[in-house]
């Protein structure tokens, strides 16, 4: 046992005192350390053995006696005691401040430790152990950096002290800096490897919240081998243990359930120790309550769950204590005290991200008790912490649904559906939300939808199929609409009526006899089960609606019936069968429909609208009037279309009085329109609404607000199956009319014509005639006019519309000062036809039956015959004058058509000539080259002639020599001149190829080859002067004895007669080759380069003689 020795004052004995065995009076010990005046390390080692007896006040009493007035100043001279002594208390004080749940109480105790750290830094401002109390104070009160700032001053001085280094490890793990905290924690460990467990449990917290989780596990069991009763890392190898199950959720599925089962089995077994190890272990406790509950034994939840209350101290232990609290109650239903302790949980926590469950846990209640802002607060606090969670995203989309906020909840559900693609759940929601406002989209939203629940194998809801079917009927693909309804009703008896033998029975007598059931009596009677289950009758009404609108009347009629045969209270069956009915203007049987609708529910509103409609078609304005106030009065005022009725009623009793009474009309207006702003005003979103609005206005004459509120519904409506309405279109034609807009005003009765009508409606062919007509477009109006004849033959009021049309168009154009001969032919033309449109309509027997008045008819027949006759006499003159308009026109075109040949023909010749003078001095230069080659290989031939000769002169001498060089010379010669020859002839083809071509051109281009001839000869003669000049050159080298042996071999005759003679040898023995190029077909055609060539030669030959006589 443990024990401490008190030495005797003034003596060697020492009185022992067994720490294990302290006195149960505090005093007891007091007095002996005063008495012997103990050193304070012994009232200190005293005091921590009292506080682990946990006999707290001993250990309060004993330091508070050490740090007294007469006991400092006896022992003034110690430091360090007095020092630990006062840390201790301020320690102490600490740990209740913040275990402390009271404001005032927990301040006090932080002001006192405060006081007690103030006066130990007194004593010794410098000392460590004083500032890393100060520090731990700080973190109690939660000033978290201003502790890391004294922990770092204290390790500046010290690094190694391991209380500084594990306040700054605790600082940086509630910073979240778990890898700096766990360094820390390290470091600690090796400065103090003998350390207590608590340092290898905060590695194993760093560990485990790094996600470290084997190494975490390393840390905990050493905390254990070091403190095998330490609770808090038998807790945190439990919760590891719980949360090995998740590891194996990728494996097979009966590996996964082995490793849950030995996870939670391990868990529970390490909770169950550190349960027992300390039964009031507050985390412990929690953990065991979360298992508890999802076992279902609330009775063990509640019970931990008050105990650790009890126990704990911390705020978010508490806060998980509350939460659990709070999920019994919430799953046993009682909605109240869950509520209550999920307010209390969420109060323990200082921010959502530390534990965000309760704040869900609470949005849920509260969305259950119907506070949608509060739940929409705590729903946005989970949403903070977790973005992407789509349960918090889908939730918080309904409840902006439900405070009417749709595209803040579009944007909700949106996000979840991103978040997770595979969630069916959000794609049905947001189908429901778009459904509304665009079709497209939420069609596509359930299309997905159904996908996915078609992949998850789950069973699709007939709701699903039911909104897809009703969707692709707005959007007209009434195919896919059909086979939609046909999935989601599967097979029943409806199949009977389906097929190609519902053609058998009679459509007439589908609804005539609308009460007759014999033929689903007769099915039951063949022993066939005539079923329709509740959840398939909207199904079986809607595919009757599709068929309806696809004009098959008959298996409409049946279905409605079937719905008639099993619900004959269903309202609505009645109510399509008396609009058949009325389609086919059977008014006596549509009303007496209504009536039996009415008889089931004598106030239902449709059913009273429905009645006062056919009633204003019967003309009966008082009965309409009463059956539309009964309708209005059935809602309260609330049903739109029977204030929209009762607003129509008035427009058409404003316009229905013949004598137009302005008073009367004005009042009827105004009413019409009060009762139109009403429905405005219920639902801004209703288009007839507007447009009785706007029609109003526009009768009063304000126009521009009466087009704007027309556009506006035009926008709304388009894209509308069930909201298509031409009569916005017309209603904006007529302003656009009424404003003298007549372009506007036709372009939108044709789209309206087109869109809704198909180009089939008489009346609107009849605007736009009016419109034309006042925009002075005669023939347009009357095509239009004719098309409304076609359409509907039998209304001789447009016979004679279009008759005063192509009356208007003849005179307007006979009242021109300038008239084409086209123009008046078919003003003629016009007249005729309206002479005989109108001589029918006179000669018809019941015009007081059209309004039309015979005398009326008869002076329009007079004036037009009038206007032909003056049309004839213009036609005349028209006609004379187009004669010599024709004539001046046809010679002027002869003169335009001489003139541009004349100035193409001299475009030819310029081009032409042009081309032959480029030839020509291509050919000039072409010569040039050829001579200049021929006299460089002269050149290189004369050092031959020089020796052959010098080697004459040795052997021969006397005149026989001179007549051997002059054989040899003349040979040469000859040799030399054929040569020449066959160039010159090489030469001159071309120049006969290019004459050949310009032989073809006329006698004007014959003319200019001759003048290229001339020109042609006359280079040939300088280019021959030339060849002269240089001869002489040679003949004054003789003379000055500097010529050599090649120049006297080429030397000529003496006489000028040889010289002639050798020549026309020499031409003689050339003439067999100059006639074969003759021959050729080139050569046939350029006989006068041929001859200039020859005249070339003769020329050479004589200067050759004159050469010889000189």
């Amino acid at each position: 046992m443990a024990s401490v020795y008190i030495p005797v004052q003034h003596s060697e004995e020492e009185v022992r005192v067994i720490l294990d065995q302290l006195p149960r009076d505090a005093s007891d010990i007091l007095d002996i350390l005063k008495a012997e005046q103990a050193p304070l390390d012994l009232w200190l080692i005293i005091a921590r053995e009292y506080f682990k007896q946990g006999k707290v006040d001993h250990f309060r009493q004993i330091l508070e006696e050490g740090i007294s007035p007469e006991v400092d100043d006896y022992y003034a001279d110690i430091k360090y005691e007095r020092i630990a002594i006062l840390n201790a208390l301020g320690a102490y004080y600490s740990y209740l401040g913040k275990i402390e749940t009271r404001r005032k109480e927990k301040e006090d105790h932080f002001i006192q430790a405060t006081q007690y750290y103030n006066k130990a830094s007194r004593i010794d401002m410098h000392e460590p152990s004083t500032w890393v109390g100060k520090g731990q104070l700080l973190l109690a009160k939660g000033e978290i950096d201003q502790a890391l700032a004294i922990f770092k001053i204290v390790l500046e001085g010290d690094p190694d002290n391991v209380a500084a280094l594990l306040g700054q490890a605790c600082v940086e793990f509630n910073h979240e800096h778990y890898s700096k905290s766990l360094e820390l924690y390290k470091r600690a460990l090796l400065v103090f490897p003998t350390g207590p467990a608590a340092i290898r449990l905060g590695i194993g917290l760093c560990r485990y919240k790094l996600g470290q989780f084997e190494k975490a596990r390393l840390a905990f069991q050493r905390t254990l081998q070091l403190d095998p009763e330490n609770a808090e890392a038998l807790v945190a190898l439990a919760v590891l243990d719980l949360q090995s199950n998740e590891g194996g959720c990728v494996k097979k599925a009966l590996s996964m359930l082995k490793l849950m089962s030995t996870g939670i089995r391990k868990g529970m077994q390490k909770m169950q120790k550190a349960f027992e190890i300390y039964p009031y272990c507050a985390m412990a406790l929690n953990y065991l309550a979360n298992h508890f509950f999802y076992t279902g034994q609330h009775f063990l939840v509640e019970q931990l769950t008050e105990t650790a209350l009890a126990v704990s101290t911390h705020g978010l232990t508490k806060a998980h204590s509350y939460y659990n609290l709070a999920r019994s109650y919430h799953s046993k239903g009682d909605y109240e005290k869950a509520g209550r302790y999920y307010m209390q949980s969420v109060n323990e926590i200082t921010k959502p991200k530390d534990f965000v469950f309760p704040y869900y846990g609470l949005g849920q209640v509260q969305l259950k008790l119907g506070d949608l802002s509060k739940a929409l607060s705590n729903f946005e606090k989970v949403l903070e912490v977790f973005p992407d969670n789509s349960e918090t995203l889908k939730v918080l989309g309904h409840i902006h649904v439900q405070l009417g906020k749709t595209e803040k909840a579009l944007e909700f559900i949106r996000k979840a559906t991103k978040v997770d693609p595979r969630d069916a759940q959000a794609f049905l929601d947001m189908g429901e939300l778009l459904i509304s406002s665009d079709t497209g989209a939420a069609l596509e939203a359930f299309k997905n939808a159904r996908i996915l629940l078609t992949k998850k194998a789950e069973e699709i809801p007939i709701e699903v199929l039911n909104n897809i079917g009703v969707l692709h009927f707005e959007k007209e693909e009434f195919e896919l609409a059909q086979e939609t309804f046909k999935e989601a009703l599967g097979s029943g008896i409806w199949d009977s009526f389906l097929g190609d033998e519902a053609n058998s029975y009679d459509a007439s007598a589908s609804i005539l006899h609308y009460k007759d059931m014999q033929i689903f009596k007769r099915l039951e009677e063949n022993g066939q089960e005539v079923e329709l289950p509740w959840n398939k009758v909207t199904i079986v009404f809607n595919l009757a609606r599709l068929f309806e609108q696809l004009l098959y009347t008959q298996k409409a009629s049946i279905l409605y019936r079937l719905i008639l045969y099993k619900y004959p209270d269903y309202i609505d069956a009645y109510l399509r069968l008396a609009a058949m009915a009325k389609a086919r203007n059977n008014l006596s049987l549509s009303i007496e429909l209504v009536n039996e609708a009415l008889k089931i529910n004598e106030k239902c509103p449709n059913a009273l609208s429905m009645l006062g409609d056919l009633e204003l078609k019967n003309d009966d304005w008082v009965k309409a009037k009463e059956t539309f106030r009964a309708a209005s009065e059935a809602t309260y005022g609330k049903d739109s279309y029977s204030t929209l009725s009762l607003g129509n009623w008035n427009y058409f009793a404003a316009l229905r009085n013949e004598k137009r009474a302005p008073k009367l009309e004005a009042t009827h207006l105004e009413k019409a329109k009060e009762l139109f702003t009403k429905v405005l005003v219920q639902r801004p979103s209703n288009l007839y609404a507007a447009n009785g609005a706007g029609v109003v206005l526009a009768e009063k004459g304000q126009f521009d607000v009466a087009k704007e509120i027309f556009t506006q519904v035009q926008e709304a409506a388009s894209g509308r199956v069930f909201a298509q309405m031409p009569d916005v279109w017309i209603n904006l034609a007529h302003v656009y009319f009424a404003q003298g807009n007549f372009a506007l005003a036709v372009k939108m009765y044709q789209n309206c014509l087109r869109k809704f009508y198909y180009n089939t409606d008489s009346q609107i062919h009849l605007y736009l005639a009016r419109t034309h007509y006042e925009a002075e477009q005669w023939q347009d109006c009357k095509k239009d006019l004719l098309r409304a004849i076609h359409l509907s033959p039998s209304n001789y009021t447009l016979r004679f519309d279009a008759g005063v049309a192509m009356q208007k168009f003849s005179a307007s154009t006979l009242q021109k000062p300038k008239k084409m001969a086209d123009e008046v032919r078919l003003t003629v033309a016009e007249l005729e036809n309206a002479v005989r449109t109108f001589s029918q309509l006179s000669a018809a027997s019941n015009l007081h039956i059209h309004g039309f008045d015979e005398k009326k008819i008869n002076t329009h027949v007079e004036y037009c015959k009038h206007l032909l006759l003056a049309a004839k006499v213009h036609r005349e003159v028209a006609e004379r004058e187009e004669q010599q308009t024709k004539q001046r026109l046809e010679l002027a075109r002869q003169v335009a058509l001489a003139e541009e040949a004349r100035r193409k023909a001299e475009e030819q010749r310029k081009l032409q000539m042009e081309k032959r003078k480029q030839e020509d001095e291509a050919r000039k230069i072409k010569q040039q080259e050829d001579h200049l080659t021929r006299r460089n290989e002269q050149w290189k031939n004369k050092p031959k002639r020089r020796e052959r000769e010098k080697s004459d002169n040795d052997d021969d001498e006397g005149g026989h020599n001179s007549e051997r060089r002059r054989k040899k010379g003349g040979g040469k010669r000859r040799k030399k001149d054929k040569k020449s020859r066959y160039d010159q002839m090489e030469e001159e083809e071309p120049e006969a190829n290019d004459m050949q071509m310009y032989d073809d051109h006329g006698e004007d281009e014959d003319d200019n080859n001759n003048m290229n001839s001339k020109e042609e000869d006359t280079n040939q003669f300088d280019n021959q002067e030339d060849d002269n000049v240089e001869e002489n050159a040679q003949d004054l080298l003789a003379a000055a004895g500097l010529e050599d042996s090649d120049a006297e071999e080429e030397a000529a005759p003496t006489s000028t007669a040889g010289r002639r003679k050798r020549a026309w040898s020499e031409s003689d023995e050339d003439e067999p080759t100059q006639k074969r190029s003759e021959s050729s077909p080139i050569r046939e055609n350029s006989a006068e380069p041929q001859g200039s060539d020859k005249e070339d030669t003769d020329k050479q030959s004589a200067n050759d003689a004159v050469d010889e006589e000189d």
